[in-house]
């Protein structure tokens, strides 16, 4: 028998309930890298990420960052597991 909508909503929401993790999107089925590099470094670290996971097949993209005092980079790129 097939479920209804309200079954297959609360199996999702306790499924997100049991996410463990530090980051609080840990459930939502993107895997994330973080980086401090400094600037010249970070650009080309997020160009192979984009190389290696192109935006179109991963959605892959820069998810937060900022600089530094020391004018480093501290960013997370964010992607989903494999493409179609």
């Amino acid at each position: 028998m097939a479920d209804r909508p309200r079954d297959l909503a609360e199996r999702m929401a306790r499924r997100r309930k049991r996410a463990t993790g530090a980051d609080h999107k840990a459930g939502d089925g993107y895997l994330r890298e973080s980086f401090t590099l400094p600037r010249a470094a970070a650009r080309a670290r997020a160009q192979a990420f984009f190389a290696r996971y192109p935006k179109a097949g991963y959605m892959s993209e820069v998810e937060t960052w900022r600089e530094l005092p020391d004018g480093d980079i501290e960013f997370t790129m964010r992607r989903l597991p494999s493409a179609d």
